[in-house]
């Protein structure tokens, strides 16, 4: 591939990536509305003819890192082991 070849494909890429943020922006605020209209009606569980629209509370457990860094440091890094990754950017 070409410079030119590579410089077109990138200039591509940022246009579907612009274009996905733009529809993953509009699909955002379609969520918001519905959620305000949840609240306003005061429900977790609406139906909107064939679909069921839920927006419950969930509760969950996470793991405390920070603190159990801060409180036994030794332990963690015991079991703490480096990752190799690759990062792709284009600037």
């Amino acid at each position: 591939m070409s410079i030119n070849d590579l410089e077109r494909r990138i200039e591509k890429m940022q246009e579907w990536e612009a274009l996905a943020e733009e529809a993953s922006a509009e699909a955002e605020a379609i969520r918001d509305e519905i959620k305000t209209e949840m609240l306003a009606r005061d429900t977790e569980e609406l139906a909107a003819g064939r679909y069921i629209i839920r927006w419950t509370s969930v509760l969950s457990n996470r793991f405390d890192t920070s603190a159990f860094k801060k409180q036994y440091n030794d332990l963690y890094k015991a079991f703490t082991k480096q990752v190799a990754s690759k990062r792709f950017s284009v600037a």
